[in-house]
């Protein structure tokens, strides 16, 4: 049907079991509709299918994979979060390699990057006019670095787009005497951009706002970073408030106005264009929509909540809503362990093929993958960040970079790879077949609706190939969206069915390909027991992701051995084969999986603690009922202990048995509902478990967001038998402590 047509006419909408149609009107596309009382379902529903993303969300979605960059006095401190009051000189920056940055990135597929220019510690990393608390105050080019300045070049040579992070918060300006964040200052008229004798702006942009100091401050950077360097395309706001004071406000209207104006391709995270995807550990939503119910028009709101439900924009949801506004996700995660650099030994990176299936689950369901990198204390990415960047963009070549429909008999206009061309499904038959020339192997399907005209549709489909004579389904999923990708064991044939299942409307299909991803050695896991034994097995996905209705192992090399070693060596094909579970007293264990034709799997390590057999727990603060103490310590993560809500000072004591030298402990957070997590304790030790001293504090930080396995490494061996744990701050302000495991290292 002719594009012109389909523009013109309204389609019809569909019941939820079926495509029968019903009457309709005509209605334009918008990224915004209200609700009226007088809608009915019907009416609300073809106004859900008429949301559509703006230009500029919609340029963000083709990025599809994006890269965070975070560096700054906590690259030094070993920090995740900073407290404000940080010497700017311990950002003892020697070297710096944004060209280093770039060409890794390129190499991943990456689109766009973001800087982190100003984390929660307020320290900015460009030549600000309106603060000393940055890198003009560091040993680094003699105090004339500029960070951002370098990366700029770096992104136009290497045809990347640039993004910046500002944080709101800013413990700098709270901490300090002088500071201006909730200095409860009056509102007055002031003039955006301030100037400063010496450092005229070329850009002679006005703008008049009734702010107060800090919004005024923070308007003047924004001011900065929009008209100094970039282009931008990205604004990124954190939600994030590590700590507030005297009820400071953020005027988001004039923020909003001043990024519009002078950054006009830019989306704003965090606020109305994209919405946080809800986690950082690379978690997705099995069914991702991007049409969100409202209950106030996202075009006037000053603060947007973090959706971290599992349904966002179901039918449900979309019925009950008095505003429907295109807000896409945005998956955001790290390479490795925390946002920042902190060691080259001890921090884990995410392995190649983690970050493929990120990838695969992210920009495939309907979002954007924004994966973080953090510099090292060198200004460079480290080695093997970098193979992994380099890997990562490999595998995706190699796997989408071919599409094995490609000279299909079916709809031309989903196989001529122009997003904008489309083909309109049938209602009483919404179906779509493929027949290639010759039979293909695949193990991927690629489906993408019409979304930045015709809206988001689909509710439910599947995927046939024609097997021995007769249709097979290989894969099934929800919605589509922007982008869905089917992941399923290999099949071949000549002859593919997509079948429409549930639709909002009239299905629009703008684009459809299938590819074959090579079967890998799996990604390995350690599950240890309390006497020490250490099974090694293939990792299953953690977040359960399976649209086929089978897991994803099934689609891996299932012909290999597993190889390990515990000296801290790389396991190798010489290495000793892992049979059945091992004996383990302590320190790292490396595996991997090497497959018969010589494929080589991701290297698994885990630092193994000390063996929990002889452990008695002595003493503890309080217990529930069914989650007693004795679960912080039985090896199995998914159980935990949980003390009474009474307080934020929570402790256990255990006797380990006999005398140890211990290196570290790590703290498991429990994952079942988020409840009183650790964010900062005490280590107490006892020659008799009677008579305590304090030994060592420690901090774990973005616990809510990252519920992950957390290590904290002793400044000096502790020498204990007797040791007590003890809480000091719960995230959240919680006033009881959970613990899924704890254990110690020698």
């Amino acid at each position: 049907m002719n594009k012109s047509i389909l523009l013109t006419s309204m389609l019809g909408l569909v019941s939820i079991y079926g495509h029968a149609q019903v009457n309709s009107k005509k209605i334009p596309v918008k990224n915004t509709y209200e609700i009226k009382s007088t809608d009915n379902p019907e009416d609300i529903l073809r106004k859900a299918v008429h949301v559509v993303p703006t230009a500029n969300q919609y340029q963000a979605l083709k990025n599809e994979f994006i890269a965070f960059i975070h560096i700054g006095p906590n690259t030094f401190t070993k920090m995740e979060w900073g407290n404000g009051l940080e010497d700017p000189k311990i950002f003892d920056l020697k070297n710096l390699d944004t060209d280093q940055w770039c060409e890794a990135m390129k190499a991943a597929g990456m689109k766009k990057v973001i800087l982190t220019v100003k984390h929660h510690d307020g320290f900015v990393l460009w030549q600000s006019r309106y603060t000393k608390h940055g890198i003009m105050s560091t040993g680094f080019r003699e105090g004339k670095g500029d960070i951002l300045k370098d990366l700029t070049a770096s992104c136009k040579k290497y045809g990347l787009k640039l993004g910046v992070y500002l944080s709101p918060a800013d413990l700098f300006q709270i901490e300090s005497a002088d500071g201006l964040y909730g200095n409860l200052s009056e509102y007055t008229q002031r003039t955006i951009p301030r100037e400063v004798a010496g450092r005229p702006f070329k850009n002679k942009t006005k703008f008049n706002f009734k702010v107060d100091d800090y919004n005024e401050y923070f308007l003047n950077q924004l001011f900065e970073l929009l008209t100094e360097y970039g282009p931008v395309h990205e604004v990124w706001f954190d939600g994030a408030h590590p700590k507030t004071k005297g009820g400071q406000k953020y005027n988001y209207d004039a923020w909003r106005e001043l990024i519009k104006k002078l950054a006009p391709e830019a989306v704003i995270f965090g606020k109305e264009d994209i919405r946080w995807c809800g986690n950082e550990s690379g978690n997705t939503r099995s069914t991702e929509w991007n049409v969100i119910p409202y209950n106030d028009d996202p075009a006037g709101l000053q603060n947007f909540l973090d959706l971290t439900d599992e349904d966002l924009g179901s039918r449900e949801k979309v019925l009950k809503a008095k505003y429907l506004h295109y807000q896409q996700a945005e998956t955001n995660t790290s390479i490795r362990e925390g946002w920042f650099y902190r060691d080259d030994t001890h921090q884990k990176v995410r392995s190649t093929d983690d970050v493929f299936d990120i990838y695969e689950r992210s920009v495939g369901g309907n979002s954007t993958f924004l994966l973080n990198i953090p510099p090292n204390r060198d200004g460079k990415f480290s080695p093997e960040d970098v193979k992994v960047l380099h890997e990562v963009g490999s595998r995706i070549k190699e796997t989408y970079g071919q599409n094995l429909l490609r000279g299909a008999k079916g709809s031309k206009e989903t196989l001529d790879d122009n997003m904008e061309s489309f083909s309109v499904l049938s209602d009483k038959n919404p179906e779509l077949i493929y027949t290639t020339v010759k039979p293909v192997k695949i193990n991927r399907f690629v489906i993408q609706e019409a979304v930045s005209t015709n809206g988001e549709r689909i509710e439910k489909h599947a995927v046939d190939a024609w097997i021995d004579g007769q249709w097979k389904e290989i894969a099934h999923a929800t919605n589509v969206g922007y982008k869905r990708i089917l992941r399923f064991p290999e099949v071949t044939s000549d002859k593919f069915r997509i079948r429409i299942l549930e639709s909002r409307a009239t299905p629009i299909i703008s684009n459809v390909t299938a590819h074959y991803a090579p079967g890998r050695p799996p990604q390995l896991v350690f599950n240890r027991s309390v006497d020490g034994m250490v099974a090694i097995v293939p990792l299953k996905s953690e977040f359960g992701w399976k649209p086929h209705g089978e897991d994803i192992l099934k689609n891996l090399n299932t012909n290999f051995k597993i190889h390990y070693t515990l000296d801290g060596s790389q396991p190798t094909a010489q290495s000793p084969v892992y049979t059945q579970p091992i004996a383990v007293k302590g320190g790292q264990v490396k595996a991997v999986a090497i497959s018969t034709d010589k494929l080589v799997g991701a290297v698994a390590e885990e630092t193994i603690g000390i063996a929990k057999k002889q452990w008695k727990i002595i003493d503890n603060s309080s217990e529930v009922d069914k989650h007693g103490a004795k679960l912080a310590l039985d090896a199995d993560p998914k159980t935990y202990w949980q003390t009474n809500e009474n307080g934020v000072v929570q402790h256990i004591s255990i006797d380990l048995g006999q005398q140890y030298s211990l290196t570290a402990f790590s703290y498991t957070p429990q994952k079942e509902n988020g409840k009183g997590m650790m964010a900062k304790g005490v280590i107490k030790v006892s020659n008799d478990g009677k008579n305590w001293s304090d030994a060592e504090r420690f901090e774990f930080g973005n616990l809510i967001n990252d519920p992950t396995k957390r290590t904290h490494r002793f400044s000096k061996n502790i020498q204990a038998r007797y040791i007590t744990v003890e809480s000091t701050e719960i995230t959240g302000g919680g006033k009881l402590l959970t613990v899924a495991e704890l254990d110690f290292i020698e």
